[in-house]
């Protein structure tokens, strides 16, 4: 088992009821799923582009990704309905926790001027999203390698009803959040 699943079992959870007082362990927030996401904007005129995003977002998070695209078109983006614009893996389970354990203890802390992520990047239903400016803070990726830099963003969504206890849910599992100035 995931040392961070370990860890929720044995210590968040029972930290989580205590702190909001629940009656039930099947109150306590948990670990949905993360969704990473790569957008791809140059890859309507270079596809090379796409198939390089898909390659190391797969080398990231283990899974391949699906290509994203265009819902409609933007003609000042040269953008028309269906074509790719990015990539995205939805993780669950035992890749989901060993994602999100990787996440904490070795990529957040390869980020150059790293302070935290920001507390205020909640949705109002206890879901969490950041993005990361390279992919090159992953130690997955080398970088030799790499045609160009992009970021990516990372949704986590949890059962939490609030955002309060979401964010309580992931402190405890070693979220570094920034301190409040």
């Amino acid at each position: 088992m995931n040392r961070i699943k370990e860890k929720y079992k044995s210590q968040v959870a029972p930290a989580l009821m205590k702190h909001f007082d629940y009656k039930n362990p099947h109150q306590v927030p948990q670990l949905v799923k993360i969704v990473v996401s790569m957008g791809v904007g140059e890859a309507t005129q270079n596809k090379a582009l796409l198939d390089n995003a898909v390659k190391d977002l797969e080398q990231i998070t283990g899974r391949k990704p699906i290509v994203t695209i265009a819902r409609k078109s933007i003609s000042n983006f040269k953008l028309r309905q269906g074509m790719p614009i990015g990539c995205k893996v939805t993780l669950r389970g035992e890749a989901m926790w060993e994602f999100f354990d990787r996440l904490v203890s070795i990529t957040m802390p390869r980020i150059r001027d790293f302070r935290g992520v920001k507390t205020d990047s909640f949705d109002g239903r206890g879901n969490y999203s950041f993005g990361i400016k390279e992919q090159t803070v992953f130690p997955e990726i080398e970088f030799d390698k790499v045609d160009a830099i992009r970021g990516l963003n990372i949704s986590i969504v949890t059962t939490a009803h609030t955002d309060e206890e979401s964010r309580q849910l992931l402190a405890e599992l070693g979220m570094p959040f920034a301190r409040a100035e």
